[in-house]
C-alpha cells in the first residue's frame, strides 16, 4: 500500500512555471513504476509523464516534452513535476499515480494501482 499526495499547484500566467511535488508514504516509491496524469475540464484523464524505474527511463507526452521535467528524490520519497513555458492547454487537475508495473502500458491511466487526490492547475493567458 502507498499513500500519494500531490502539492504544489496554483494560478500562474502563460509562459511561467510550477513545480509539482508528490510525497509518497508507505513503501518507498522506488518499488513503483510512478506517474503524473492531468484531467481538462470536460476532457479524459490523459498522460503527461512517467518514471519508469525497472527500465531506467523516463517518458514523456509529446503535448509537454520539452517544458516539463519529472525527477524524484529517493531520500525525500517524492517525485517531482518542474512545468516551465506553461500554457493555457496545459490547465487541468494534475494526479500523481503509483503503480506496481505497468508493463508496456504506462501511459495508460488504467494501468495505475494508487492515485493522489490531484492539484489544480491554472494557466491564464
Amino acid at each position: 500500500q502507498v499513500q500519494l499526495v500531490e502539492s504544489g499547484g496554483g494560478l500562474v500566467q502563460a509562459g511561467g512555471s510550477l513545480r509539482l511535488s508528490c510525497a509518497a508514504s508507505g513503501r518507498t516509491f522506488s518499488s513503483y513504476d510512478m506517474g503524473w496524469f492531468r484531467q481538462a475540464p470536460g476532457k479524459e484523464r490523459e498522460f503527461v509523464a512517467a518514471i519508469i524505474w525497472s527500465a531506467g527511463y523516463i517518458y514523456y507526452a509529446d503535448s509537454v516534452k520539452g517544458r516539463f521535467t519529472i525527477s524524484a528524490d529517493n531520500a525525500k520519497n517524492t517525485i517531482y513535476l518542474q512545468m516551465n513555458s506553461l500554457k493555457p492547454e496545459d490547465t487541468a487537475v494534475y494526479y500523481c499515480a503509483a503503480a506496481f508495473s505497468t508493463g508496456s502500458r504506462l501511459r495508460d491511466q488504467r494501468a495505475y494501482d494508487y492515485w493522489g487526490q490531484g492539484t489544480q492547475v491554472t494557466v491564464s493567458s
